[in-house]
């Protein structure tokens, strides 16, 4: 565990190469379907009162149904999001490639009722919830502007998938439903001039002039 603020601590499931975060007393993401035991044992000792998702990939809801049944809290995500959740199955919204096939079977957490609909400018333990579609169509950042703290979930990865290597870069395409849209929430975070910024993979970035450079080289900026 790293603690970021006083109030915020990144949760690693898998080295930084997966990761959930504590805001308070709101866990946002949960890791593939085999982080429920670790991210269980990371939450001893922290009262929780709700359960958000960046998006609904099985690398961040995976553990999503066995934390809310066992904390018997609820379960936030975006209206786009929130019937993958529902369904238990993923493919539908995701692209269609033998990878996404394989990783849904393996790695998807069961199906999940969502207690609320999260959308632009709600508040989530002091951060503002950004709807940044692209990667998933119902994708959601948390903001919070009194420090200049983003989770920008996998809007960006900081990590050079498959290695462990720390690397500024778009999601993986096979994972990611548009692209072009994608491109354009990661115009809209880097200017937010985020202090820092945190990620679904990779360790935490410090570093604005580094996003503001990233943005800048994407194709049609």
């Amino acid at each position: 565990m790293l603690q970021i603020t006083n109030d915020v601590t990144l949760l690693p499931l898998l080295g930084t190469m997966v990761n959930a975060y504590l805001i308070g007393d709101v866990l946002i993401d949960a890791g593939i379907r085999q982080s429920a035991g670790p991210l269980q044992r990371m939450l001893r000792g922290h009262h929780l009162s709700a359960h958000a998702l960046t998006h609904a990939h099985p690398d961040h809801q995976g553990a999503s149904h066995a934390v809310c049944t066992a904390r018997q809290v609820p379960l936030w995500t975006s209206a786009a999001e929130a019937g993958a959740m529902e369904a238990g199955t993923l493919r539908r919204a995701m692209p269609r490639n033998a990878v996404v096939a394989a990783e849904d079977r393996l790695l998807t957490g069961p199906a999940h009722p969502v207690a609320r609909h999260l959308r632009e400018g709600d508040d989530v333990y002091g951060f503002e919830v950004l709807e940044t579609p692209g990667h998933a169509p119902g994708h959601l950042c948390f903001w919070r502007e009194r420090d200049r703290l983003l989770i920008a979930g996998d809007v960006l990865v900081n990590v050079r998938l498959p290695t462990p290597l720390t690397a500024l870069g778009e999601p993986p395409r096979m994972f990611t439903a548009d692209p072009e849209r994608n491109r354009t929430s990661i115009r809209r975070l880097a200017a937010l001039d985020p202090l820092t910024v945190l990620f679904g993979h990779g360790p935490p970035l410090r570093d604005p002039d580094l996003l503001h450079a990233f943005a800048a080289r994407l194709p049609g900026s």
